[in-house]
C-alpha cells in the first residue's frame, strides 16, 4: 500500500527513503570506482592506496560513505515501518548491507590496513591481486543492497 499523500510524515518518509537510496548508489558507485580505476593498478604501485605516501585514504571516503548510509538506512526503516512493501525491501537491504559489512570488517579491512601500512617494496604484489578479486566478490551485495532501496523508494 502506497504512503498516504500530502501527510509531512509521508514527506519526510520519502526524503529519508530518497536519502537512503542516494546513498546506497554512492557506496556502489565507490565500489564500482575502485574495482575498475585503483584496483588494477594499486598491486604494482602500492604507493597508491598508501596516503603516507602520497596515495589515496581511502577511509576518508569509506568510513563517511557507510556511516551516512547505514543511519539514513535505520531511520528510513524506522519511519516506514507501517508500509509492509517499504519494510521488507529496506529489510534486504539492512540484511544485504549487514553481511557485506560484516564480510569486509573480517575479512577485507585487517589486509587492507596492512598493504596501506607497509613499505611499498615489500608488498607481495601476488597477495595484493588475490585481495583484489577478492574484494570484487563484495559488489553483488552493494547491488542487491542499492536496487533494495531503490525498490523501497518505487514501493513508496
Amino acid at each position: 500500500m502506497p504512503l498516504p499523500v500530502g501527510d509531512v510524515s509521508t514527506t519526510i518518509t520519502l526524503v529519508l527513503i530518497a536519502a537512503s537510496t542516494l546513498s546506497a548508489c554512492t557506496v556502489l558507485g565507490g565500489g564500482l570506482y575502485e574495482v575498475l580505476v585503483v584496483d588494477p593498478f594499486w598491486p604494482k604501485r602500492p604507493g597508491i592506496i598508501q596516503p603516507q605516501n602520497g596515495g589515496i585514504s581511502r577511509r576518508r571516503f569509506w568510513i563517511p560513505a557507510h556511516t551516512v548510509f547505514e543511519v539514513l538506512l535505520i531511520v528510513a526503516l524506522i519511519a516506514a515501518w507501517h508500509n509492509a512493501g517499504v519494510r521488507v525491501a529496506l529489510l534486504v537491504a539492512l540484511v544485504s548491507h549487514t553481511v557485506m559489512r560484516v564480510w569486509s570488517l573480517v575479512g577485507f579491512v585487517p589486509r587492507a590496513v596492512a598493504f596501506e601500512k607497509s613499505d611499498p617494496a615489500e608488498v607481495d604484489e601476488a597477495a595484493a591481486v588475490l585481495w583484489t578479486r577478492r574484494s570484487l566478490l563484495r559488489l553483488p551485495l552493494d547491488l542487491v543492497t542499492c536496487l533494495a532501496t531503490l525498490a523501497a523508494l518505487a514501493v513508496a
